[in-house]
């Protein structure tokens, strides 16, 4: 009786990994077939280049520097929240810019949410901007600026023309949505044939499966 029972045990598993593959299989089906980002082609870098992107990482850097020795970096990364939209990304970005000006061992970093507005058009949103020291790690006690919603509105728009005025405009957040989105359903479409590769390691699925 009790090898019976063993051999019951065994069945449901492979029962219970098979019903895990063909779930597998057809959210690779899915995936592959709908392909939602792929013949997409809006935005640019525009003076940017592509400095960093890992196929084992989330986010992208970007980096420009002017003939007066100013240095621009960007880096960007997909939100965790899915949003409702008319248009065709469903994920807002978390974006940081930083300059260094020559001379100066200050870095102004803004910290800003980039979302699509409409079908193919996207604008980017400052939330905070403060002063880093490049060869330090401010501590959480460290005052980084005011609140930067408080600020007067002409302020703040004078500063989102700062940026814009190096690079940060539609093209270049156009381009980054792209990317990123495609960059992540890649991720995804890997990560599960990994999941289907580790579940048929078992000779006797890939028999059921076969069969």
């Amino acid at each position: 009786m009790p090898r019976a029972t063993q051999i019951l045990r065994k069945s449901r598993k492979v029962v219970e990994d098979l019903n895990l593959l063909k779930v597998l299989q057809s959210e690779i089906s899915h995936e592959l077939s709908s392909n939602s980002f792929q013949d997409e082609n809006i935005g640019s870098l525009g003076d940017f280049v592509l400095d960093w992107n890992s196929s084992r990482s989330q986010d992208v850097v970007l980096w420009r520097k002017s003939e007066s020795g100013e240095e621009v970096a960007v880096s960007a990364l997909l939100s965790q929240k899915t949003y409702d939209t008319e248009g065709i990304f469903p994920r807002k970005l978390l974006m940081k810019v930083c300059v260094k000006r020559p001379g100066l061992s200050s870095i102004l970093q803004f910290d800003c949410g980039v979302s699509e507005k409409g079908v193919r058009r996207s604008d980017f949103k400052i939330r905070s901007a403060y002063f880093l020291q490049s060869t330090t790690v401010p501590g959480s006690s460290i005052y980084r600026g005011p609140l930067f919603s408080s600020l007067e509105p002409q302020l703040q728009d004078a500063l989102k023309e700062f940026l814009v005025a190096r690079g940060i405009r539609e093209d270049l957040t156009n381009f980054l949505l792209l990317t990123l989105h495609k960059k992540e359903q890649g991720q995804y479409l890997d990560w599960l044939q990994k999941l289907e590769s580790f579940v048929m390691k078992d000779e006797r699925l890939f028999s059921a499966a076969a069969g």
